[in-house]
């Protein structure tokens, strides 16, 4: 293995969006860095259980109307 090519592996302090935070060890920034979330597991939908919007609703419908039939001989 090739010396001095791998970056610094060091403790960070990682705050979360509710204020909590908890140390870990990373490659992010120096020694003692803070990182600051912007969304994670507390906040974010996909981790919560909340409101789910479908982008693709009526998109299929919106299409055809647009299409139609476009390029289909019968």
């Amino acid at each position: 293995m090739k010396k001095d090519i791998h970056p610094d592996y060091h403790m960070i302090k990682v705050v979360m969006t509710d204020g909590t935070t908890f140390e870990t060890r990373s490659t992010y920034g120096e020694a003692g860095a803070s990182l600051n979330l912007d969304i994670d597991p507390t906040s974010h939908p996909a981790w919560t259980g909340g409101p789910t919007r479908l982008t693709d609703k009526g998109m299929v419908s919106k299409f055809n109307q647009k299409f139609g039939a476009f390029g289909l001989k019968k």
